[in-house]
Parts: structure tokens; sequence; C-alpha cells
């Protein structure tokens, strides 16, 4: 027995360091999968992968089919011949695109046509810039137009000349825009609002364009905030996701549906769901969701009911230590979805409906992770200074010794709703696991899945209890035997940056390095240039000038910058130079203060990017600068 012991523990060792520990380029060599849909048949899945390509530094893409019941992939060049085209009427006559219109001067030659070499753009309006764009004048809008032996006539613009966009910027796509299965209306979500009045309000709505008069009406005009993502079934029900409250872009997200004479909510009742999205079932009568559940993300059922006589019945369909990211359709007792864990990225599974087995479909990895060792992890309830139960994730690197000690570092989540990412190719928790990393990220105030409230105790209060269940989390893991008190770091991007900002002043020798990635640090200055005003005003309570308005004058005297007589720890500061959410003057003030103060300190500027890093060789030596950074201040 003792042998069979020894050998099993040399092969279960050699196997170990026979596979390759996660690096930055194994990362980015993933294929990353994406759905267009199902083929008209229902035999088919039809989908994407983009793989990056470090050397031209762009991404290639190739499209794929497999079998709803799994099998080989196949490669092919003609996806749209398979797929339905839902931008064609049902009756065949009309089809519906969107395109940019050139609806406003905003450029020097605009105003002065003789002045064609000026580099000038004037604005009288906010909303002059946005995520990572300058208004150039241009909307997007929706165009009809007949159909005839497959080809478009002449369009006709359902928008009109309004200064309003379809598809919604910047984030918004075809599925913005949609046909009623009459095939005579149009139904289409954007924002009526121009200018400072756009950036001050979340108040989308849908409308419905009656293509034989040319009237429009406003389906949703009793709700004040966002209503989005339109989906009839068959018999011409529609539903869509709604937020309540003007301002608040992380409000609780239900799912309504409308016979078109009365609607009803059929998530309100349950106040731990905030529905990211949906899909009919094949035959109308009830709706596929994914919501975040306990630190999950998971897959539920909901019944679409008479509207007068029933309350809907929500059942949770899938279960289990990952997160579904997307839901491509029905097929027979299948549902396609899209889901990841800590070791793995996306991939397509069959849901059997009938007993909630999964299958996985596409593979597309497979030959990577063969070679690449996993990490293990744990989810542990830690308590919190009010006396609450906060869920922490701890993922652990791989062959993890619980009798060694390890440098460990605590993540700081963005939104600041949200929740922590399964799988991300920036703040890859693998990856961080594989350098030899503790990585530790708390459930804390402001995610989604533990209820609303708990949700909402972030906002107007950044400063406050939230950053106490940053701290309650690292204390609670830090008194495991594993963990090295001695080399623990504080790491985080947006809301996540601007904690690492605030527990530079506050964390009382706890961490000995910080690495920050486009954070908050001065909020005036943020309120002054940040391009959605409604996150400010909501997540602040107010603006700064307002001293009658004690819930704002609380939140401004939170700002970090306030607290910088306090800073004393290495700090390394990512910014972005085209990021116009949380702009190049937050990283630059951050930076300069260290560096005025004497703190060893770092800027990491990628002009090209936004609030992310979505280029290959930039992404990499972001991914190498971060660990050079950890490894210079955490020996």
């Amino acid at each position: 027995m003792k042998k069979l012991l020894f050998f099993l523990m040399i092969s279960i060792t050699t196997n170990l360091y026979a596979q390759q520990k996660l690096t930055p380029e194994l990362l980015w060599k993933l294929g990353r999968v994406s759905a267009l849909g199902i083929s008209k048949d229902k035999q088919y899945l039809i989908y994407n992968v983009t793989t990056p390509n470090i050397e031209l530094n762009r991404s290639e893409n190739k499209t794929y089919r497999i079998s709803v019941n799994g099998g080989n992939a196949e490669e092919i060049f003609n996806p749209y011949e398979q797929l339905s085209n839902e931008k064609i009427s049902s009756d065949g006559k009309y089809i519906i695109s969107s395109n940019a219109v050139k609806l406003k001067s905003v450029y020097g030659s605009d105003f002065y046509p003789t002045l064609t070499k000026s580099n000038v753009q004037i604005y009288e309006s906010l909303n002059y810039r946005h995520w990572d764009t300058w208004e150039d004048g241009k909307y997007d809008h929706v165009f009809f137009a007949p159909f005839v032996n497959g080809k478009a006539g002449i369009a006709t613009d359902i928008m009109k000349d309004e200064l309003f966009d379809c598809p919604l910027k910047p984030f918004g796509g075809e599925e913005d825009f949609i046909w009623n299965p009459d095939g005579k209306h149009i139904v289409y979500s954007t924002k009526k609002k121009f200018g400072t009045e756009y950036a001050l309000s979340t108040n989308t709505d849908l409308y419905e364009y009656d293509i034989t008069t040319g009237s429009t009406k406003n389906l949703t005009a009793d709700n004040k905030g966002y209503d989005n993502s339109p989906a009839y079934n068959a018999h011409g029900q529609l539903a869509w996701l709604q937020m309540k409250r003007d301002g608040y872009e992380a409000d609780k997200q239900d799912l309504i549906v409308s016979n078109g004479v009365t609607k009803m909510n059929l998530t309100g009742n349950r106040d731990d769901i905030h529905v990211e999205s949906f899909k009919w079932s094949e035959d109308g009568k009830s709706i596929f969701f994914i919501a975040p559940q306990k630190g999950m993300v998971h897959v539920f059922q909901v019944t679409y009911p008479n509207l007068t006589k029933m309350l809907p019945e929500i059942t949770q369909l899938t279960k289990g230590e990952f997160e579904v990211n997307g839901i491509v359709g029905q097929v027979g007792n299948k549902l396609i979805i899209s889901k990841v864990d800590f070791n793995h990225a996306t991939e397509f599974f069959s849901l059997d409906l009938s007993n909630g087995n999964l299958k996985q479909l596409t593979h597309v990895n497979d030959d990577n992770y063969k070679n690449i060792v996993t990490v293990s992890t744990a989810y542990k309830m830690v308590q919190t200074t009010d006396g609450k139960i906060m869920p922490t994730w701890v993922i652990y690197p791989p062959g993890f010794d619980a009798k060694k000690k390890y440098p460990t570092l605590l993540f700081c989540l963005g939104g600041p709703q949200g929740t922590n990412p399964f799988y991300s190719f920036r703040w890859n928790f693998q990856l961080i696991a594989s350098q030899g990393y503790i990585v530790v990220a708390p459930d804390r105030r402001g995610v989604f899945g533990e209820g609303t409230k708990w949700t909402e105790g972030v906002s107007k209060d950044w400063g406050g209890q939230v950053i106490k269940d940053y701290l309650s989390a690292i204390d609670a893991i830090s008194k495991e035997t594993y963990v090295d008190k001695n080399r623990m770091g504080c790491v985080g991007a947006s809301f996540g940056g601007f904690s690492v900002f605030a527990l530079e002043a506050l964390h009382q020798g706890r961490f000995k390095t910080f690495i920050s990635h486009d954070g908050v640090f001065d909020f005036k200055s943020m309120y002054g240039t940040t391009d959605e005003l409604f996150f400010e005003n909501w997540e602040k309570g107010g603006a700064y000038w307002d001293k009658n308005n004690a819930v704002a004058q609380r939140s401004f005297a939170q700002s970090p910058s306030n607290f910088v007589d306090k800073w004393n720890t290495p700090i390394m500061i990512v910014q972005g130079g085209r990021d116009y959410r949380v702009p190049i003057e937050q990283g630059q003030q951050a930076f300069q203060a260290a560096q005025l103060k004497g703190i060893k300190s770092k800027l990491l500027y990628l002009p090209e990017e936004n609030h992310w890093v979505l280029k290959a060789q930039n992404a990499l030596i972001w991914h190498h600068e971060f660990y050079k950074w950890l490894d210079e201040t955490l020996k």
C-alpha cells in the first residue's frame, strides 16, 4: 500500500509539472466564441471564433457550425445563408437596417466650408464625447425598405431628423430594433433626449413605428428608467428588460411582458433576481433568462401566465460553480447556452430541459487547456463589520499546499454594481493564481445576486461600508496559515481602481503594494469630465457645488484625493488615453501625488485604449507590467 501511494504521488507531481501554468501568452492564444444563432432547420449552432494574432496585433475570425446534438465542428463561409434573417418582415416584403445620418454641424468646416484644413470641433451641450468617441454630428437611425428578389429598394428613415440614436451608443446592436410578427410595425429602443439632457438621463423607451401610416407610438412612456432588448414571441406578445428609476444604470432589471393591452413584471416579486438577458421559449409560453445568484450566474425559466389570473412561476434550471453568459435559443428539449468557469473561457453547451444535464458542444480551446494546469477555488462566508454575511471567492495557485505560505491579492471589483468575473482576458483569476498568488474576491456591497438592498448598499457611500467589506474579506482570509501577511497586495479597475486609491490611505499597513487601473481618484474633476452625468448624480447624490445637499457633500468628502497625506505604499497606476468614462486626469493626478510624496510608483499609460485593454500587444504588455510590479514590490 505504501508503494502504491508513493507511486501515485509521484504520478500526480509529474503530471502537474508536465503541464504548463497559464501565462499571458497562452491566455491570448485562446479562441473567443460568440453565437450567431441556430440554423433555420434547427439542426446546427452557428458561431464565430475570434483568435488574437499577437504578431499582427489584430484578431482573426472564422465561422463554424456544429450539430445541436454535438459532434465535430465544421468551418463554413456562408453563415447568414443558414440563419433566418430576422430583419426581413414576416411577409417578406420589407427589410430593416441601421445607418448613420449626419444631422448636426460639429467640425469647423461644417460652419466655415471654405476652411477645409481647419481642425476645430464646436459644441454647445454635453454628451460631446461618449465612452471613447467624440460626437461627430452623426446619429444612427433605423430604416425600412421594400425587399424584392433579395434586394432592398429605396429606404425610409423612420426616425426622420431626430437627434437620437438606434442602436443605442456605445454598445447597442441589431437587437435594438425588431419587427412585430404582423410585418406592419417596427419596435425600436432609443433615448429621445439630446445633449446635456442625454448625459443626465437613463430614460430609454420602446417606440412602435407603423410602416403603413408613418406614425410612432411610445410603448413605455409610463416608465422613467431603461427599457431595452425588445423581443416578440410567435403570438405577437412583446417582452423586454426594464429598470424603473431614471438615472440609475444599475437599478434592478426586470423582465416585462405585454400582450398589447396589459403589461406584467415577471420577475418583480423576486428581490434577488437581476435579469441580464433572455430568450422566448419555442412555444411562447415561457421565457428563459440568466441572472446572478449567490456568486454565480444561472439560467432560469419563468412562465408567461394569464395576465389577469396567475402569478409567474420562476424555476432555476442550472446549478454549480460557473457563470452562464448567454442563451442562444431552444431546440426541442434542449436549450443552447454559453458558460465559463474559473479555468475555462466561454464554450457552448446544451441544457437538457427535462433533467438539467449539461453537454458540452464546442471544444474550441481543448488543445490549449489539456496542457494548462487548473486552479482550485473556495466560496467562503465572511462576517462584515455590520454583522452581515458576505460571500467571498478564494482562488488558489496550481498545486496549492496549505502548509506553505503564499503572497495574496485582494481583488476590488469595478462597477460599482456587478459580479466578480469567472473568466476575463484581463482580470483573469486563473492567470493571477498561476503566477503563485492567492486571490481574494469578495462579493462586497454592490454585487448582484444577494438582493436589492445589498446591491444598493454602495451607492452614495463609496468610501463607507463597501471599503469596510474589503477589509473584512482580507482580514478573514489572512487568518489562514497559508497566507503570507508580509506579502499582500490590492488590485482593481474602475470602481475597483477607486477602491485601491481609497485603501491606499486606509489599509493601516495590511498591504505592501497597490495596482489601480482607470480608477476614480478625484471626485470633483471626475464630475467635471466624465461622459455619463446620470451615473455621477446617482452614485454621489448630486453636484459637489450643492452645499445644501448633505448626501452629495458626504460623498465628495470621500474622494481619495482628500486623503493622499496618508499614502505611503508603492502603487502602480494604469490609465487609458481614450477613456472618457474615467478620464485621463484621474490617473495623472494619482501618479503625480504619489511621485510628489516620494512613494515608489509607476504610470502605465495606454494612449489608444479606452476603459478596457483591447489590442493584443497592449494587453500582453499590461500583463507583464502587472506581474513585474508585483515581483518588485512583494518580495
